[in-house]
């Protein structure tokens, strides 16, 4: 028998994103992806289109029961913002829309949405981009499908193999310096038709970002951002704030890098949390940093979380420091719920020992 699994490779087996709902989401942005290649008219202002979004940053979870799961598509025209309103670009793509999505898309404030019987497609318009950011958004090796997570190890999540000139590339242009022209990012502006206005983003900062962090934690920060988001999904079932991203974006500024495991960021982001941000904390953006990311965060929806941030790092610390393997893992059960492997009941009950069990495989280092 190979390598015997760690209980934390399980836990994040089971909320990660399936075989089958990673195919779903391949299918469907695929499929929307080539044709609006192929339409007569919106070809002619598209430049680009690329994903974005956690599913790219790979720090996206499994969906509730019943849910489906979620990709961001951004579509790059040559619109002019000053040219354009908002709603007006939205329009351009009505007529597309009704021809392969009748009654199953939405116009939202931000974005386009599609629901499908099997995936729900964001359709993210943005205005013309300058030439030099248009030469990195017709990159290939950018608009890859591949997210920073099958570039670091293509194995990890899927049984499938990259060709070696696809993550040759891949690599070369994400190691690419932050000083370098190539990563020189610029906003994008999208269409907010509730304001009126077109307003900036930047994605590609975004994702360079994670990247990086990714890197520079041992590869382990995009999956401390999935075992926290399944913490707060799990421990308020009810609580809608922070969303996805701004939680998300907490999580970077928190996790210290250099960590030698998923259990010990975990438990090192949540206490950073606890001892720096005793109050809702300005967030500013990746590549935007006039965006504040907790703007939408009230103060009191920030103290309600900031309290169930204080509980589960007690329990996080009480489980990277508990001298069983027993112990240790029902904590992490505690704050984790059924997703993590409950151990089984120690043969020696004195010290928490199971039969196979040894001293050594304790506490965080059990769990890599």
């Amino acid at each position: 028998m190979g390598k015997l699994v760690t209980y934390f490779n399980d836990f994040l087996r089971e909320i990660r994103l399936t075989e089958n709902q990673v195919d779903d989401l391949i299918t469907g942005h695929t499929t929307l992806r080539d044709r609006l290649k192929a339409d007569e008219d919106l070809s002619k202002i598209i430049v680009s289109t690329f994903l974005q979004g956690s599913y790219r940053r790979a720090t996206a979870t499994r969906p509730k029961s019943g849910k489906r799961s979620d990709v961001d598509v951004v579509v790059v025209t040559n619109l002019d913002k000053e040219q354009y309103t908002p709603e007006e670009a939205h329009d351009l793509f009505i007529p597309f829309l009704d021809k392969h999505y009748k009654d199953k898309y939405r116009i939202q404030g931000r974005s386009l949405g599609i629901e499908l019987t099997y995936v729900d497609l964001d359709l993210v318009v943005t205005s013309a981009p300058s030439e030099s950011q248009k030469e990195l958004l017709e990159d290939e090796n950018f608009t890859t499908d591949y997210s920073i997570e099958d570039l670091f190890d293509n194995a990890i999540s899927r049984s499938f193999s990259l060709s070696e000139d696809v993550l040759s590339k891949s690599l070369t242009l994400f190691e690419k310096s932050a000083n370098e022209a190539v990563w020189k990012t610029e906003p994008l502006y999208i269409p907010n038709r509730e304001a009126e206005k077109w307003e900036p983003t930047d994605p590609l900062a975004q994702i360079k970002w994670t990247w990086d962090k990714n890197k520079n934690c041992n590869k382990h920060y995009v999956n401390v951002v999935k075992a926290l988001k399944w913490w707060r999904r799990v421990d308020d079932p009810d609580g809608n704030h922070p969303k996805s991203y701004p939680l998300e974006h907490l999580i970077g500024q928190c996790c210290p890098d250099g960590i030698g495991s998923v259990a010990e960021g975990v438990t090192l982001t949540l206490e950073a949390i606890v001892d720096d941000h005793p109050t809702k904390p300005e967030m500013p953006d990746h590549g935007v940093p006039e965006h504040d990311v907790f703007e939408r965060l009230t103060d009191e929806e920030y103290d309600a979380f900031y309290e169930r941030v204080k509980e589960a790092a007690k329990i996080a610390r009480e489980a990277l420091d508990a001298e069983t393997v027993y112990d240790s893992a029902t904590a992490w059960r505690k704050l984790f719920g059924s997703k993590f492997p409950e151990p089984p009941e120690p043969k020696d009950k004195k010290n928490g020992f199971t039969e196979r069990e040894e001293k050594t495989n304790i506490g965080g280092n059990r769990f890599a």
